[in-house]
Protein backbone atom coordinates (compact mmCIF):
# COMPACT_ATOMS: atom_id res chain seq x y z
CA UNK A 1 0.00 0.00 0.00
CA UNK A 2 1.30 3.46 -0.85
CA UNK A 3 2.04 5.75 2.08
CA UNK A 4 1.85 9.53 2.19
CA UNK A 5 4.83 11.28 3.74
CA UNK A 6 4.45 13.54 6.77
CA UNK A 7 1.22 11.80 7.79
CA UNK A 8 0.42 9.05 10.26
CA UNK A 9 0.35 5.79 8.34
CA UNK A 10 -1.75 3.47 10.48
CA UNK A 11 -3.30 0.76 8.36
CA UNK A 12 -6.79 0.94 9.87
CA UNK A 13 -8.65 -0.78 7.07
CA UNK A 14 -6.49 -3.73 6.12
CA UNK A 15 -8.53 -6.88 5.66
CA UNK A 16 -7.22 -8.45 8.88
CA UNK A 17 -7.94 -5.40 11.03
CA UNK A 18 -11.33 -4.90 9.42
CA UNK A 19 -12.27 -8.48 10.20
CA UNK A 20 -11.10 -8.15 13.80
CA UNK A 21 -13.03 -4.87 14.23
CA UNK A 22 -16.18 -6.27 12.63
CA UNK A 23 -15.96 -9.42 14.75
CA UNK A 24 -15.53 -7.35 17.92
CA UNK A 25 -18.48 -5.16 17.00
CA UNK A 26 -20.69 -8.17 16.28
CA UNK A 27 -19.82 -9.71 19.65
CA UNK A 28 -20.55 -6.47 21.55
CA UNK A 29 -23.82 -5.90 19.67
CA UNK A 30 -24.95 -9.51 20.28
CA UNK A 31 -24.13 -9.27 24.01
CA UNK A 32 -25.97 -5.94 24.23
CA UNK A 33 -28.99 -7.32 22.35
CA UNK A 34 -29.13 -10.46 24.51
CA UNK A 35 -28.94 -8.38 27.67
CA UNK A 36 -31.70 -6.09 26.42
CA UNK A 37 -33.85 -9.11 25.55
CA UNK A 38 -33.32 -10.94 28.85
CA UNK A 39 -32.50 -8.36 31.53
CA UNK A 40 -34.12 -5.34 29.92
CA UNK A 41 -33.46 -1.84 31.22
CA UNK A 42 -33.70 -0.43 34.70
CA UNK A 43 -36.22 2.20 33.68
CA UNK A 44 -36.39 5.33 35.79
CA UNK A 45 -39.54 6.93 37.04
CA UNK A 46 -39.89 8.86 33.75
CA UNK A 47 -40.85 5.58 32.04
CA UNK A 48 -42.31 3.38 34.76
CA UNK A 49 -44.39 6.06 36.44
CA UNK A 50 -44.45 6.54 40.19
CA UNK A 51 -43.42 8.99 42.88
CA UNK A 52 -39.97 10.42 43.44
CA UNK A 53 -39.00 12.42 46.50
CA UNK A 54 -35.57 13.94 47.09
CA UNK A 55 -34.76 15.34 50.54
CA UNK A 56 -31.74 16.68 52.40
CA UNK A 57 -30.81 16.06 56.03
CA UNK A 58 -28.38 18.28 57.97
CA UNK A 59 -26.41 15.19 58.94
CA UNK A 60 -25.95 11.63 57.71
CA UNK A 61 -29.37 10.14 56.99
CA UNK A 62 -30.49 6.99 58.80
CA UNK A 63 -31.72 4.90 55.86
CA UNK A 64 -32.73 1.98 58.10
CA UNK A 65 -35.03 4.19 60.17
CA UNK A 66 -36.53 5.72 57.01
CA UNK A 67 -37.34 2.27 55.61
CA UNK A 68 -38.87 1.14 58.88
CA UNK A 69 -41.07 4.25 59.05
CA UNK A 70 -42.22 3.77 55.45
CA UNK A 71 -43.17 0.14 56.16
CA UNK A 72 -45.07 1.06 59.34
CA UNK A 73 -46.92 3.80 57.43
CA UNK A 74 -48.21 1.26 54.90
CA UNK A 75 -45.91 1.97 51.96
CA UNK A 76 -44.44 -0.98 50.07
CA UNK A 77 -42.19 -1.66 47.05
CA UNK A 78 -40.28 1.51 47.85
CA UNK A 79 -36.64 2.28 47.07
CA UNK A 80 -34.62 4.36 49.53
CA UNK A 81 -31.05 5.29 48.63
CA UNK A 82 -28.41 7.93 49.14
CA UNK A 83 -28.42 10.52 46.41
CA UNK A 84 -24.88 11.77 45.82
CA UNK A 85 -23.99 12.36 49.50
CA UNK A 86 -24.87 10.64 52.76
CA UNK A 87 -27.09 13.62 53.68
CA UNK A 88 -29.21 13.45 50.53
CA UNK A 89 -31.87 10.76 50.22
CA UNK A 90 -33.96 9.65 47.27
CA UNK A 91 -37.26 7.84 47.85
CA UNK A 92 -39.05 6.13 44.95
CA UNK A 93 -42.52 4.59 45.10
CA UNK A 94 -44.62 2.81 42.48
CA UNK A 95 -47.74 4.61 41.24
CA UNK A 96 -50.32 5.19 43.98
CA UNK A 97 -53.71 5.06 42.19
CA UNK A 98 -56.65 6.74 43.83
CA UNK A 99 -54.57 9.02 46.05
CA UNK A 100 -54.06 12.73 45.58
CA UNK A 101 -50.53 13.93 44.90
CA UNK A 102 -50.55 16.51 47.70
CA UNK A 103 -51.72 13.92 50.25
CA UNK A 104 -48.96 11.47 49.28
CA UNK A 105 -46.37 14.25 49.42
CA UNK A 106 -47.45 15.30 52.91
CA UNK A 107 -47.49 11.69 54.14
CA UNK A 108 -43.97 11.03 52.87
CA UNK A 109 -42.63 14.24 54.37
CA UNK A 110 -44.20 13.34 57.72
CA UNK A 111 -42.55 9.90 57.62
CA UNK A 112 -39.16 11.41 56.79
CA UNK A 113 -39.56 14.13 59.42
CA UNK A 114 -40.03 11.44 62.10
CA UNK A 115 -36.38 10.54 61.53
CA UNK A 116 -35.22 14.18 61.70
CA UNK A 117 -37.61 17.12 61.85
CA UNK A 118 -35.13 19.40 60.03
CA UNK A 119 -35.46 17.44 56.79
CA UNK A 120 -35.56 19.68 53.71
CA UNK A 121 -37.58 18.85 50.58
CA UNK A 122 -35.51 19.25 47.41
CA UNK A 123 -37.68 17.68 44.74
CA UNK A 124 -41.03 15.92 44.34
CA UNK A 125 -42.30 14.27 41.13
CA UNK A 126 -45.38 12.20 40.41
CA UNK A 127 -45.52 10.50 37.00
CA UNK A 128 -48.48 8.33 36.03
CA UNK A 129 -47.91 4.91 34.45
CA UNK A 130 -49.73 6.04 31.30
CA UNK A 131 -47.37 8.99 30.88
CA UNK A 132 -44.43 6.62 31.35
CA UNK A 133 -45.70 4.33 28.58
CA UNK A 134 -46.16 7.30 26.26
CA UNK A 135 -42.63 8.52 26.96
CA UNK A 136 -41.23 5.05 26.25
CA UNK A 137 -43.00 4.92 22.90
CA UNK A 138 -42.04 8.47 21.95
CA UNK A 139 -38.41 7.94 22.95
CA UNK A 140 -38.14 4.84 20.73
CA UNK A 141 -39.83 6.60 17.83
CA UNK A 142 -37.46 9.57 18.18
CA UNK A 143 -34.43 7.28 17.76
CA UNK A 144 -35.91 5.45 14.76
CA UNK A 145 -36.92 8.73 13.12
CA UNK A 146 -33.42 10.17 13.68
CA UNK A 147 -31.77 7.13 12.05
CA UNK A 148 -34.12 7.27 9.02
CA UNK A 149 -33.53 11.00 8.50
CA UNK A 150 -29.77 10.49 8.78
CA UNK A 151 -29.88 7.72 6.17
CA UNK A 152 -31.70 10.05 3.77
CA UNK A 153 -29.30 12.93 4.46
CA UNK A 154 -26.11 10.90 3.95
CA UNK A 155 -27.52 9.21 0.82
CA UNK A 156 -28.33 12.66 -0.60
CA UNK A 157 -24.97 14.11 0.46
CA UNK A 158 -22.80 11.18 -0.64
CA UNK A 159 -24.11 7.86 -1.97
CA UNK A 160 -26.21 4.98 -0.67
CA UNK A 161 -23.17 2.82 0.19
CA UNK A 162 -21.86 5.56 2.47
CA UNK A 163 -25.37 6.04 3.86
CA UNK A 164 -25.48 2.36 4.79
CA UNK A 165 -22.09 2.73 6.48
CA UNK A 166 -23.23 5.78 8.45
CA UNK A 167 -26.50 4.17 9.59
CA UNK A 168 -24.70 0.92 10.50
CA UNK A 169 -22.29 2.92 12.66
CA UNK A 170 -25.10 4.86 14.32
CA UNK A 171 -27.20 1.75 14.96
CA UNK A 172 -24.08 0.13 16.43
CA UNK A 173 -23.55 3.13 18.74
CA UNK A 174 -27.18 3.20 19.92
CA UNK A 175 -27.37 -0.56 20.61
CA UNK A 176 -24.04 -0.68 22.45
CA UNK A 177 -24.78 2.43 24.53
CA UNK A 178 -28.23 1.23 25.56
CA UNK A 179 -26.87 -2.30 26.04
CA UNK A 180 -24.29 -0.91 28.47
CA UNK A 181 -27.14 0.38 30.64
CA UNK A 182 -28.83 -3.02 30.46
CA UNK A 183 -25.68 -4.91 31.48
CA UNK A 184 -24.75 -2.54 34.32
CA UNK A 185 -28.30 -1.89 35.56
CA UNK A 186 -27.80 1.88 35.70
CA UNK A 187 -31.08 3.79 35.78
CA UNK A 188 -32.37 4.57 32.29
CA UNK A 189 -34.40 7.80 32.21
CA UNK A 190 -35.27 10.61 29.80
CA UNK A 191 -31.85 12.23 30.25
CA UNK A 192 -30.27 9.06 28.85
CA UNK A 193 -32.55 9.22 25.80
CA UNK A 194 -31.37 12.80 25.27
CA UNK A 195 -27.76 11.63 25.65
CA UNK A 196 -28.25 8.83 23.09
CA UNK A 197 -29.69 11.32 20.58
CA UNK A 198 -26.69 13.58 21.26
CA UNK A 199 -24.37 10.62 20.63
CA UNK A 200 -26.09 10.05 17.28
CA UNK A 201 -25.35 13.66 16.34
CA UNK A 202 -21.74 13.47 17.56
CA UNK A 203 -21.02 10.20 15.77
CA UNK A 204 -22.69 11.41 12.57
CA UNK A 205 -20.59 14.58 12.56
CA UNK A 206 -17.41 12.50 12.92
CA UNK A 207 -18.52 10.15 10.15
CA UNK A 208 -19.55 12.91 7.72
CA UNK A 209 -16.24 14.75 8.19
CA UNK A 210 -14.37 11.52 7.43
CA UNK A 211 -16.57 10.83 4.39
CA UNK A 212 -15.93 14.36 3.11
CA UNK A 213 -12.18 13.73 3.23
CA UNK A 214 -12.64 10.34 1.57
CA UNK A 215 -14.58 11.97 -1.26
CA UNK A 216 -11.80 14.54 -1.74
CA UNK A 217 -9.13 11.85 -1.81
CA UNK A 218 -11.11 9.70 -4.24
CA UNK A 219 -10.76 12.62 -6.68
CA UNK A 220 -7.16 13.57 -5.80
CA UNK A 221 -5.62 10.10 -5.49
CA UNK A 222 -6.79 8.66 -8.77
CA UNK A 223 -4.25 5.87 -8.73
CA UNK A 224 -5.24 4.65 -5.28
CA UNK A 225 -7.66 1.84 -4.62
CA UNK A 226 -10.64 2.54 -2.32
CA UNK A 227 -9.02 0.92 0.72
CA UNK A 228 -5.88 3.00 0.32
CA UNK A 229 -7.76 6.27 -0.23
CA UNK A 230 -9.95 5.65 2.80
CA UNK A 231 -6.96 4.74 4.96
CA UNK A 232 -5.19 7.95 3.96
CA UNK A 233 -8.33 9.97 4.71
CA UNK A 234 -8.74 8.47 8.18
CA UNK A 235 -5.08 9.13 8.97
CA UNK A 236 -5.45 12.73 7.87
CA UNK A 237 -8.45 13.13 10.19
CA UNK A 238 -6.94 11.20 13.10
CA UNK A 239 -5.52 14.18 15.02
CA UNK A 240 -8.83 16.04 14.82
CA UNK A 241 -10.77 12.97 15.92
CA UNK A 242 -8.54 12.35 18.93
CA UNK A 243 -8.47 15.99 20.06
CA UNK A 244 -12.25 16.35 19.75
CA UNK A 245 -12.91 13.10 21.59
CA UNK A 246 -10.43 13.69 24.43
CA UNK A 247 -11.53 17.27 25.13
CA UNK A 248 -15.18 16.19 25.17
CA UNK A 249 -14.41 13.30 27.52
CA UNK A 250 -12.58 15.64 29.90
CA UNK A 251 -15.66 17.85 30.19
CA UNK A 252 -17.98 14.87 30.64
CA UNK A 253 -15.71 13.33 33.28
CA UNK A 254 -15.88 16.57 35.26
CA UNK A 255 -19.67 16.54 34.88
CA UNK A 256 -19.81 12.92 36.07
CA UNK A 257 -17.71 13.62 39.16
CA UNK A 258 -19.07 17.04 40.11
CA UNK A 259 -22.56 17.12 38.59
CA UNK A 260 -24.32 15.03 41.20
CA UNK A 261 -26.52 11.96 41.00
CA UNK A 262 -29.19 13.56 38.83
CA UNK A 263 -26.86 13.96 35.82
CA UNK A 264 -24.86 10.77 36.40
CA UNK A 265 -26.77 8.56 33.89
CA UNK A 266 -26.64 11.39 31.30
CA UNK A 267 -22.86 11.75 31.72
CA UNK A 268 -22.24 8.00 31.58
CA UNK A 269 -24.34 7.63 28.41
CA UNK A 270 -22.38 10.38 26.66
CA UNK A 271 -18.99 9.01 27.77
CA UNK A 272 -19.81 5.50 26.54
CA UNK A 273 -21.40 6.85 23.35
CA UNK A 274 -18.47 9.07 22.43
CA UNK A 275 -15.93 6.28 22.94
CA UNK A 276 -18.03 3.85 20.90
CA UNK A 277 -18.88 6.55 18.32
CA UNK A 278 -15.23 7.43 17.72
CA UNK A 279 -14.44 3.76 17.18
CA UNK A 280 -17.40 3.20 14.85
CA UNK A 281 -16.69 6.27 12.69
CA UNK A 282 -13.23 4.84 11.96
CA UNK A 283 -14.11 1.19 11.57
CA UNK A 284 -17.84 0.43 11.28
CA UNK A 285 -18.82 3.22 8.87
CA UNK A 286 -15.81 2.93 6.55
CA UNK A 287 -15.60 -0.86 6.78
CA UNK A 288 -19.29 -1.18 5.83
CA UNK A 289 -18.76 1.04 2.77
CA UNK A 290 -15.76 -1.08 1.74
CA UNK A 291 -17.75 -4.28 2.21
CA UNK A 292 -20.34 -2.83 -0.18
CA UNK A 293 -17.50 -2.32 -2.71
CA UNK A 294 -17.59 1.47 -2.81
CA UNK A 295 -15.50 2.92 -5.66
CA UNK A 296 -14.44 6.43 -6.71
CA UNK A 297 -16.96 6.24 -9.55
CA UNK A 298 -19.78 6.08 -6.99
CA UNK A 299 -19.03 9.66 -5.92
CA UNK A 300 -18.47 11.11 -9.37
CA UNK A 301 -21.18 13.23 -11.02
CA UNK A 302 -22.62 11.50 -14.09
CA UNK A 303 -21.09 14.04 -16.48
CA UNK A 304 -17.68 13.55 -14.95
CA UNK A 305 -17.64 9.77 -15.29
CA UNK A 306 -16.76 9.68 -18.97
CA UNK A 307 -13.94 12.22 -18.55
CA UNK A 308 -12.29 10.59 -15.56
CA UNK A 309 -12.96 6.92 -16.07
CA UNK A 310 -9.62 6.34 -17.80
CA UNK A 311 -7.72 7.78 -14.82
CA UNK A 312 -9.50 5.68 -12.23
CA UNK A 313 -8.30 2.24 -11.14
Amino acid sequence: MRLIKDKTNIDFLSRTRRNIAVGLSVIIVVVSSLSLGTRGLNFGIDFTGGILLEVHYPQTADLTAIRQNLTVSGFDKYVVQEFGTSEDVLVRLPPQPGQETQVIRDQLLAVLADVDSTVELRRFSNVSAQVGEELTEQGGLAMIFALLMIFGYVMFRFQWKFAMGAVAALAHDVIVTIGFFSVTGISFDLSVVAAVLAVIGYSLNDTVVAFDRIRENFSKLRGADPEEAMNISINEMLARTIITGVTTLIVLSALLVLGGESVRPFSIALIVGIIVGTYSSIYTASATALMLHVTPQDLMPPEADSELIDDLP
